[in-house]
């Protein structure tokens, strides 16, 4: 974990998962499919839950840190404190909308609204001057067609629904930003530096938000402190850790749609465990999403692994 930070460039842009990586990317696809279903299930407040899965992130990686890159963290320089501390305020941003909005829709719903990523981040490339092509723009708007469709078929549900869409749409639009903070400080900053810092400064954000809005931080029953546990060790730790050990061998754009996998992944698992079964029409409405997304993530020049 203590690698430094890598470019990607000379892995093939149609490098697919062989052998090992092709195991290592199905557990962590798994893990990360975990996260959504368990928080829902969590009898934790969502604020509380955002800064427990950092926290204990921080509190594992805190050791490593000070035994292999504590010369690294002495001498980070005044750019790259700048972009971790905005990397971190993102992450808690992103956190702070997106696990709250399990509260009010479904799984399903949550998870493939928060998996809209790409197109903030290819719109956000564009913002800074990249160029964005023609089959990006078809990609977010077949995207954003899907996103209509389903946030739609919510509506028909209740507007409670319709608001958790909105809450999980911002949090993508959060993580694509604390992306692109994020590769400013992996420019020149380890894998291992970089995650603690972001974690830590994501739960200090949080904290004194929930210490403000009264989100109890203890006093849980011990299934929930296991699950809080295994959402932290799964998709915070594992999920993630795993994904940048394969980025060694497959390219990002085909990690990037391998990933995409995480939406009917977590939507199975919430049917099964949760009895969460998604309206019929909100089933058309994903695989346009998903679709959507596909296209653009195989249309950008640096297509970003998701956060979640």
């Amino acid at each position: 974990m203590s690698a430094p930070a890598k470019t990607y460039a000379a892995v093939p842009g149609d490098a697919r998962p062989q052998g090992t990586d092709a195991v290592l990317v199905t557990i962590a696809l798994f893990a990360v499919s975990t996260s959504g279903p368990l928080m829902a299930a969590t009898a934790v407040p969502a604020l509380a839950i955002a800064f427990w899965r950092n926290a204990m992130a921080a509190g594992v990686l805190l050791p490593v840190v000070l035994a292999t890159c504590r010369a690294e963290l002495r001498h980070l320089d005044r750019r790259e404190r700048r972009w971790a501390l905005l990397a971190g305020v993102l992450l808690a941003a992103h956190f702070g909308t997106w696990i709250p909005a399990l509260d009010y829709t479904s799984v399903a719903s949550a998870t493939a609204l928060v998996a809209t990523q790409p197109v903030w981040a290819a719109l956000l490339s564009g913002l800074r001057g990249a160029p964005v092509g023609r089959p990006v723009w078809i990609g977010i708007g077949v995207a954003i067609s899907g996103a209509v469709l389903l946030t739609g078929v919510d509506l028909q549900l209740s507007g409670r629904a319709l608001f958790g869409d909105a809450l999980a749409i911002a949090g993508g639009a959060f993580a694509a930003a604390y992306m692109v903070a994020g590769a400013e400080v992996r420019r020149s900053v380890s894998t291992t530096t970089y995650t603690f810092l972001c974690y830590s400064t994501c739960a200090l954000v949080m904290l004194p938000i929930c210490l403000l809005g009264r989100q109890a931080l203890a006093g849980y029953e011990a299934e929930d402190w296991l699950k809080l546990v295994a959402i932290t060790a799964g998709a915070q730790l594992l999920g993630h850790s795993l994904f940048n050990v394969v980025l060694r061998s497959i390219s990002p754009t085909v990690l990037s749609l391998t990933i995409l996998l995480e939406i009917p992944g977590a939507a199975l698992i919430a049917a099964v465990f949760l009895d969460q079964t998604p309206p019929l029409l909100a089933i058309p409405a994903a695989v346009l999403l998903i679709a959507g997304l596909a296209l653009v993530i195989r249309a950008s020049r640096t297509p970003a692994v998701p956060v979640e």
